[in-house]
């Protein structure tokens, strides 16, 4: 179940409060330097997946495509999330770990 270690890390960076989400907060922390991880849910838009993959690729963001939307927002205590920003930069790299393993298993 690594999974939902990926989404209960989350959880930890939202209660630290190093966690930005929705589309407009998530885009503003890439562009002003403050995201180090975004992630975008699996049932986002075509449309939304690649906005968020140009952008973090010209800004040098690690972006993922991970969860649904229910559980992303669940578990950093919000209603329906289609991305989020992690702004720590540690927390962002533990869980960007845990996002590579769990595509090798």
């Amino acid at each position: 179940m690594q999974n939902d270690r990926i989404l209960s890390m989350l959880g930890i960076a939202a209660k630290a409060g190093k966690v930005v989400s929705g589309e407009f907060s998530t885009e503003k922390a890439v562009k002003s330097g403050h995201a180090y991880l975004v992630i975008v849910s699996a049932e986002a838009s075509e449309n939304t997946k690649k906005s968020f993959l140009n952008m973090t690729d010209f800004y040098h963001v690690p972006c993922y495509c991970y969860g649904s939307k229910e559980e992303l927002g669940r578990y950093i205590g919000k209603q329906f999330r289609a991305s989020l920003a992690v702004t720590d930069e540690n927390l962002a790299r533990a869980v960007e770990c845990k996002l590579k393993d769990s595509k090798t298993e």
